[in-house]
């Protein structure tokens, strides 16, 4: 009897005990609950709140809140943790039926960093089974500073853009005062349907636009309502508007840029962002009243120039009361220093009087890019405040094509060219520069294998052709038949150790400059053709003028520079040539312009230049005769502080490479 009273009594404990083991702990209710905190599962959460907080607060005071702060205020990397209570502590919570556990939440938001301590009260409700701990919850939780009331609100602070500006600090692109347009609406007077007329003729508006602005439900005969916004420079413009009964302006900030088209291509502009543009931005970085850099250096340094918004996330209470949560300070845009001489680049742009092509101005020591120019281009400011009726749809119409960045792009060299495939040639060892080639006639072909294709050369010669001859008088056959001489491969590898097929290492991304469109010479005509810059190679100005300075740098390529931060002087490709070779060329440049293709504007020259022309036939078909483009790279003979590589295109009808020799001449003694 005894002994079932003793098992009885065990089993008795053993049922007690394993009671208590399955009742739910405030520790671990409040870890399912933080569970569900960090994977803001906020509908989850409401459920484990207390009967008392689900009177207090509806769902649209948890759930709904929650999301809408936590969606504003963009949180990231959310982590709520909380030390578990330890045994006493648990013991005695269970016997009380409540329990404190403190908890720290952590978060990012648009603001920076947020972190607090807190603490929660447990209590157990519900009968039997359905006895559990609940959270009593209120708006702490969120943020304690929002515990008693009060609203959370943002505000920001646009930074200033930085600016782009020249190797002298002269502005490419600033920030300057504008003028906003505006209408007083009780001004215009009795001729008011004219006066709309007249301001809408001189802003490039439509008198309908014009109307709807003053009928928008806010306007009153009294308030300035704004039209169009117009350069502060553009005073003429200003002149005549003031001149109307009603018009008046209000001074604002906008960019501006100095160098107009000279500095179009370049530079780029800004304008409103897109709703495309937008989606694939960072969130909280932009939005829908955002502008953003959309061409050239504006879009290229977008993210030095245009800085970091200031934001301050606040709660306001009753009294008015301000508390910050979190601020980041707002920064300011970078300045973007280029080693770009407006002076320079404003020469060289109006030398082409309109004309299309593209130019290089490099100093061949140091690297530093002085202008880089595509021609013809466009004037930011009008694209921003101009007051031309239907301006994109004429650029875009212009058969110019002033929207092409010529400078990024790549065209057929021509005969300027031939410096480097005879750099090529003479460091393979495949062109004896002393030894003459019999070449007879206008004509070459190298047999059966060519069909009816020949090579033609300008002038016939009197007598073996040397490398000084074939370069001075730009001899297409001899080039042709040393590139056929010295092999695909051997031509191909040459060109490579020049850059040909890969990035040119340029802050500026321009287009590679290609051998062919395979990137192969695995026909012999398209062999020979290549040689003189025809064919399928194309290289990029900025490159071209590049290369050029392997004759002026002891056989090596300087590494071209635009910013004033990069080190200057490095080279891209090394030991091209030897000094002695160098040499060689350099001579041979300077009877190009004293007795060779660039003899009639370059002889006279009132300082010695030395250089290479070029002409790139444009032809569909191996018939007849093309359009071409005229090349010519120049640089001061004594100095060598200064090389532009130049194209114009169509000059066919002008006078070829000549037409653009003569600009380049005229710009090198203008800038000496």
């Amino acid at each position: 009897m005894r002994k079932a009273i003793v098992i009885a009594f065990v089993t008795l404990i053993a049922l007690l005990t394993a009671c208590s083991a399955d009742k739910a702990t405030p520790n671990d209710r409040f870890n399912s609950y933080l569970e569900k905190w960090n994977k803001q599962e906020f509908a989850d959460m409401y459920k484990m709140l207390s009967s008392d907080t689900t009177d207090t607060y509806p769902t649209d005071q948890f759930v709904d809140r929650y999301k809408k702060i936590y969606e504003d205020l963009n949180v990231s990397k959310l982590q709520v943790e909380f030390d578990k209570l330890d045994k006493d502590s648990l013991e005695k919570a269970m016997d009380q039926g409540k329990a404190t556990i403190p908890f720290n939440v952590s978060m990012e938001t648009i603001a920076g960093p947020v972190s607090f301590d807190y603490k929660a009260e447990l209590v157990q409700q519900g009968e039997d089974k359905e006895e559990n701990w609940y959270i009593s919850w209120d708006p702490g939780f969120i943020f304690p500073e929002i515990k008693d009331g009060g609203e959370i609100s943002i505000t920001s602070t646009a930074p200033v853009r930085g600016e782009i500006r020249d190797r002298n600090d002269m502005p490419l692109a600033m920030n300057d005062t504008i003028y906003t347009i505006g209408i007083v609406p009780e001004k215009l007077g009795a001729s008011a349907e004219q006066n709309k007329k007249k301001i809408a003729n001189l802003l490039g508006v439509s008198v309908e636009s014009i109307n709807e602005s003053l009928n928008a439900s806010w306007v009153e005969p009294n308030l300035f309502v704004p039209i169009a916004k117009i350069a502060k420079t553009d005073q003429e413009l200003w002149n005549k508007l003031v001149a109307i009964d009603g018009i008046t302006r209000q001074e604002s900030t906008g960019r501006v840029y100095p160098g107009g088209e000279a500095t179009g291509s370049l530079v780029g502009y800004i304008g409103q962002i897109t709703a495309e543009e937008l989606k694939e931005k960072d969130p909280g970085t932009y939005d829908a009243n955002s502008v953003i850099g959309k061409r050239g250096l504006e879009e290229l340094y977008e993210k030095q120039l245009r800085g970091e918004k200031g934001i301050k996330i606040i709660v306001t209470n009753d009294n008015e009361e301000e508390k910050v949560l979190a601020e980041t300070a707002v920064k300011n845009g970078e300045n973007i220093k280029l080693t770009i001489d407006i002076n320079i680049q404003e020469k060289v742009y109006e030398s082409f009087n309109g004309d299309m092509g593209t130019a290089a101005i490099i100093h061949p020591k140091t690297g530093e890019t002085l202008g880089l120019i595509s021609s013809p281009s466009f004037d930011p400011n009008e694209i921003l405040y101009g007051t031309e009726p239907n301006l994109w749809e004429k650029l875009e119409n212009d058969e110019r094509n002033p929207l092409l960045n010529r400078f990024y792009s790549t065209f057929a060299p021509g005969s300027v060219l031939k410096p480097i495939t005879a750099a090529i040639g003479l460091k393979n060892g495949s062109i004896d520069p002393d030894e003459g080639l019999e070449i007879k006639g206008k004509t070459w072909g190298n047999g059966e294998g060519w069909g009816d294709y020949k090579v033609t050369r300008a002038s016939t010669s009197n007598g073996p052709v040397d490398l000084h001859d074939a370069l001075v008088r730009s001899d297409n056959i001899y080039f042709a038949m040393q590139a056929v001489e010295m092999g695909a491969k051997a031509y191909e590898k040459g060109l490579k150790s020049f850059g040909f097929g890969e990035e040119l290492p340029y802050e500026y991304p321009i287009t590679p400059s290609s051998i062919s469109s395979s990137g192969k010479l695995d026909d012999e005509v398209l062999l020979a053709n290549s040689s003189y810059g025809q064919g399928e190679l194309e290289m990029s100005s900025i490159h071209l003028a590049a290369a050029y300075t392997v004759f002026l740098n002891e056989g090596n390529m300087i590494k071209p520079t635009l910013l004033t931060s990069e080190d200057t002087s490095q080279y891209w490709k090394e030991d091209l040539l030897s000094p002695e070779q160098v040499n060689r060329i350099k001579n041979d440049l300077r009877d190009v312009v004293q007795n060779g293709t660039a003899k009639k504007y370059g002889k006279n020259s009132a300082i010695p230049i030395s250089g290479k022309t070029g002409t790139a036939e444009l032809k569909l078909t191996s018939e007849g005769s093309g359009e071409e483009n005229g090349w010519f790279v120049g640089y001061p003979t004594e100095s060598e502080d200064i090389l532009i590589a130049m194209m114009i295109e169509e000059t066919k009808e002008r006078g070829g490479s000549g037409y653009t020799t003569k600009k380049v001449v005229d710009l090198l003694n203008k800038m000496k």
